[in-house]
Order: C-alpha cells, then sequence, then structure tokens
C-alpha cells in the first residue's frame, strides 16, 4: 500500500490555488506547510483527507515526463465535480468526466493538467 507521494511544482503559488481547489471536492485540504528552513527554502504542503497528509506538492523542477496521479473519489458526482473546479481554477482538460470501461466495468475518471502539465485524475471504482 501506498503512503504517500508528491510532485514538484514551479509556481507553489499557483499551484496551491489549483489543488485547494481541484480537490475540495474530495475531501481533500492542505494541511501541513514543512518549515522553510526545513526545506532548503522551497514551499512544501502537504494535503489529505484529515487528518492524513497522503499527497505533497513541493517547489521545484517539474519532473519529466510529467507525473499521473489519481485520487480516489467516493462517487461519481464528486469525479464530475474535481473536473469543474479544476477547470476553474486553471486546468486543462485532459479527459472529460466518463466512463472509461476499457479500464474496468465500473470506472469512472475525469483527467486534468495541473499548471505544470502533470495529468491529474478524479476516479469512482463504483457501478453508476
Amino acid at each position: 500500500m501506498i503512503d504517500h507521494t508528491g510532485l514538484q511544482v514551479h509556481d507553489p503559488k499557483k499551484s496551491r490555488h489549483f489543488y485547494d481547489e481541484a480537490l475540495a471536492p474530495l475531501g481533500y485540504k492542505m494541511l501541513f506547510q514543512v518549515p522553510l528552513e526545513h526545506s532548503g527554502g522551497k514551499v512544501m504542503l502537504g494535503y489529505g483527507v484529515p487528518p492524513k497528509m497522503d499527497f505533497w506538492m513541493g517547489e521545484g523542477v517539474p519532473q519529466t515526463p510529467r507525473v499521473h496521479i489519481a485520487f480516489r473519489a467516493q462517487t461519481r458526482a464528486q469525479v464530475d465535480e474535481f473536473y469543474k473546479a479544476a477547470l476553474k481554477a486553471g486546468g486543462r482538460d485532459n479527459g472529460e468526466p466518463g466512463p472509461r470501461p476499457h479500464y474496468h466495468k465500473d470506472y469512472y475518471g475525469a483527467f486534468v493538467l495541473d499548471p505544470d502539465g502533470h495529468n491529474i485524475e478524479a476516479v469512482c471504482h463504483d457501478p453508476a
């Protein structure tokens, strides 16, 4: 089981706005900022569904190739809300909400590119 993961972003202020808005429909919040004296002066933010952080965003050079991270949604409606919120927060469409039966029969996901081009997904595995 994966405990946490993360990615690097060029502009932490812009990315924080994106992730604050895009992940809110999934119950995610920014829960912790590593003090700058412990992060080499770089912004490092921990996100999660309280109280556990499982997604970290750090200031730096974005990975190449860009990262794909999928966040689990409890409902298909949450996938839809994630997609709308992410686009409103400056994300770019990379696959509108809908079934993806080529993954499995109940797969329902949506994909957006964050400000650095990382492929961010929300997915629900429950039947409609």
